[in-house]
């Protein structure tokens, strides 16, 4: 089993990068393949003006990087971005953004599975009493072997949403 990844808070400015829905989306979308500003606007259902703005502050903030130029269709010079896998290694879960970042969070979930439809989401929903501070840190410890181990060359690419709230 490997290790516990060490998480830093955010800076202000990462924070203010993760409190929107449509940036934590393109980082999903770029999290193992590189897209372009169109190809990311065309997945969202954007304007390519309004992505290009999100893609910015993104890469301001590492959480994008480019990649080297392509050439596109018509020749034109295209450049794609890929996620640096920034946003798992920061504590997210404090600070003054942290509603804005935890209500961000949810919306991408909750636009993500609007596209895939809900009979393509694997549903578990369980109520238990536990000590919420070691399940948090057990299910954590499994997120951050998952997202250490190389990516499985025939696996399925899925995305994992984990919510614990009140059970009352």
């Amino acid at each position: 089993m490997l290790g516990r990844v060490e998480r830093r808070p955010a800076t202000d400015a990462e924070a203010a990068a993760l409190a929107s829905a449509v940036r934590l989306r393109i980082i999903r979308l770029t999290y193992d393949r590189a897209m372009t500003n169109k190809e990311i606007a065309e997945r969202l259902g954007k304007d390519p003006a309004t992505t290009l703005h999100h893609v910015r502050k993104l890469v301001a903030t590492g959480f994008l990087e480019a990649q080297p130029a392509r050439s596109g269709n018509r020749g034109a010079r295209e450049i794609p971005y890929k996620s640096t896998g920034l946003s798992w290694r920061l504590a997210k879960d404090r600070g003054p953004l942290a509603a804005e970042t935890g209500e961000a969070v949810l919306q991408a979930f909750l636009g993500e599975v609007a596209e895939v439809g809900p009979a393509a989401v694997d549903q578990i929903r369980l109520v238990v009493r536990v000590d919420r501070a070691e399940l948090k840190r057990r299910l954590r410890s499994l997120f951050d072997e998952l997202a250490a181990e190389p990516a499985h060359p025939d696996g399925e690419r899925v995305a994992i949403y984990l919510a614990l709230y009140p059970g009352d």
